[in-house]
């Protein structure tokens, strides 16, 4: 049986074991309409109802009933096979898959993961670079990095670091358009925005006062990008306006004299990345090893 086989199964045994859908999303780290989708594909390809669906709960046809018992035998065997493999297992191989979001991707990971392939030969790593959020189950990722606060989940999360953030323009910019000393002056400003993939909606602007309590702006920006952050960094440069983000993005930029940071009494804010992996499945000592690899140097800057 296939791994692609294999993951309904999962999604059903979890359904089955959580008491709903909803339930069994947060456990799988997937969405509800995910959970959804797949176990009505594979009701359709058993041929089967699995469960009786009103608009407040779920519950186990008799067909489901008899399927569910040796779906999950089969998967515990498969959970204990994986656990005795890994736990004999002394040297890294195999394939890990990484969902990687574009900022985090060429300016942290991606070095790491050349490191670590060139330390494990033997490990096929496959980097998924996107600001789109994937789905562990139905995408098969091993780990994935997403930025900003998490929602409640029952993945595994490690927090890799807090990213400060800055308000940079190129000089000719200010040259041209002067230089903001507060935050409320950025309505007088060209900023460019960031619309976040996941709600559609451009990214507020994060500044502390001189007393260091937080506040946030909504700016209207004059130009807006989507799917790739980068892209925004390369508009203040070439001298469209203003932009906040990340210190490590901005740095060489400010280290050639292309971008100035401003506002700097109110910067302070960050946001924070963080590596995710399913709970329940068992990492394979390569996934375990690139996990580490991402935490440990995240921890030296």
């Amino acid at each position: 049986m296939d791994a692609n086989a294999l993951r309904p199964i999962e999604v059903f045994c979890a359904a089955v074991e959580a008491g709903s859908f909803t339930a069994a999303a947060h456990q799988l780290g997937i969405t509800p309409a995910a959970v959804s989708r797949a176990i009505a594909q594979h009701e359709r390809t058993l041929g089967v109802r699995l469960f009786r669906r009103t608009t407040r709960s779920v519950s186990l046809t008799e067909e489901g009933q008899a399927y569910f018992a040796p779906c999950r035998q089969a998967l515990s065997l498969i959970e204990d096979a994986k656990r005795s493999l890994s736990q004999r297992q002394t040297k890294p191989r195999g394939r890990v898959r990484i969902s990687v979001p574009t900022t985090y991707g060429h300016s942290r990971a991606l070095a790491v993961i050349a490191r670590f392939s060139e330390q494990y030969p033997e490990v096929e790593v496959e980097a998924h670079v996107s600001n789109r959020n994937v789905d562990f189950v139905s995408d098969g990722y091993d780990l994935v990095i997403r930025a900003g606060e998490l929602a409640d989940s029952s993945l595994v999360a490690r927090k890799l670091e807090d990213a400060t953030l800055g308000v940079f323009a190129s000089p000719a910019y200010l040259a041209s358009h002067g230089t903001p000393k507060t935050p409320d002056e950025l309505a007088r400003h060209r900023v460019i925005g960031f619309v976040r993939p996941s709600t559609g909606r451009v990214l507020e602007l994060l500044f502390k006062d001189k007393g260091g309590a937080p506040f946030e702006i909504s700016a209207k920006p004059a130009l807006r990008c989507s799917d790739d952050f980068l892209g925004c960094l390369t508009l203040a440069r070439e001298g469209a306006g203003l932009v906040q983000a990340f210190h490590f993005l901005a740095e060489d930029a400010l280290a050639r004299g292309q971008l100035v940071e401003v506002l700097k009494r109110y910067a302070g804010r960050s946001r924070p990345f963080t590596l995710l992996q399913p709970a329940g499945r068992i990492p394979s000592l390569a996934v375990r090893l690139l996990g580490d690899a991402l935490v440990e140097q995240a921890s030296r800057r």
